[in-house]
């Protein structure tokens, strides 16, 4: 079934309120409940593009779907802010296990 404009919008203030949970996450460095938050976003996301066809928000509804845009947008930054380093992090370390995996294995260790 077809949701409604109301249900459209409420999904999008859905997202900004998992968002605001994900960038706390983040903040924490508690990076399990990080990947349990954006399934749930993407389960939003998901309901979202089944129901293309709604048609187009207009008045307070638009404004209220272009805030939680925004809003979400905001906090996706502030988590890239914080998982970049992490990632690098992780990376590096992974990069010197295979380097040292590498050199175990020419060098016989």
């Amino acid at each position: 079934m077809m949701m409604t404009q109301q249900e459209v919008v409420t999904v999008y203030e859905t997202m900004v309120g998992i968002t605001d949970q994900m960038l706390h996450a983040a903040t924490a460095s508690d990076w399990d409940r990080l990947v349990e938050l954006e399934q749930e976003c993407a389960a939003c996301a998901r309901r979202l593009r089944e129901n293309e066809g709604v048609p187009a928000l207009a008045g307070q509804e638009r404004v209220r779907k272009v805030n939680a845009i925004r809003k979400m947008l905001d906090a996706d930054r502030q988590i890239r802010d914080l998982t970049t380093p992490w990632m690098a992090r992780l990376s590096a370390l992974i990069g010197n296990t295979a380097t040292e995996r590498r050199v175990a294995r020419a060098y016989g260790v």
